[in-house]
């Protein structure tokens, strides 16, 4: 199948389209939101995927509708990075069902501590570009690494913290990936904190050989 990929620029978006990408083809990335904190680095991604990008401002559904509208002749579903949020997933299903598009999330409902050891596994490198507390200021710009996955999990026995991230703890962003020509070294990025929360603003990029 031909596939059009909703890609933010983290984990759950970008390992769904690895994996649906194994079997099937992604013809286009949709990036919603695009004038929001590192989004520039995501056209660095799908350039680096080899993959025409379709930008919208916002991310509201409707433009997501006008994005899938514009190919939907062209592809045959949209993967994306749904793991527990039902309310986004219901209306992605309801949008794909009125353009005839097949929806897919190949981490729905997935355990989260699994997908992420399957994604370190697989070659996937990732920072924290967001969080809040409990977790502190000392995640921004820490790579989710098998140390990282050591400590969400006891967040989560402590604290209740969801390992994935699902809701809100904490976002990411992908530096590599199987699907990356290079690798995305950062050389420059602002850490922001401010009542219990806080932010990783990459300014600076450097694409680098992987051998």
């Amino acid at each position: 199948m031909k596939l059009a990929a909703l890609i933010t620029g983290g984990k759950d978006s970008l390992y769904s389209a690895y994996l649906a990408g194994k079997e099937n083809s992604i013809e286009y990335i949709i990036l919603l939101g695009s004038d929001e904190p590192n989004s520039h680095i995501v056209r660095q991604q799908a350039a680096m995927m080899g993959v025409p990008l379709i930008e919208r401002k916002d991310s509201s559904i409707g433009e997501l509708e006008q994005a899938l509208e514009a190919v939907k002749n062209e592809i045959d579903g949209i993967v994306f990075g749904s793991v527990a949020s039902t309310s986004k997933k219901m209306e992605i299903d309801a949008l794909c069902k009125r353009l005839g598009l097949l929806p897919i999330a190949p981490l729905w409902h997935i355990d989260a501590k699994d997908y992420i050891q399957n994604m370190i596994s697989d070659g996937f490198e990732m920072i924290f570009v967001a969080a809040r507390q409990p977790l502190g200021k000392e995640w921004l710009g820490r790579k989710l690494d098998a140390q990282a996955l050591f400590d969400l999990v006891k967040l989560n026995k402590k604290h209740g913290v969801n390992v994935s991230g699902e809701d809100g703890e904490y976002e990411t962003f992908v530096t590599d990936c199987p699907m990356f020509v290079r690798r995305i070294d950062v050389l420059w990025a602002e850490s922001s904190w401010n009542g219990g929360r806080g932010t990783y603003d990459i300014k600076k990029i450097e694409l680098t050989s992987k051998t």
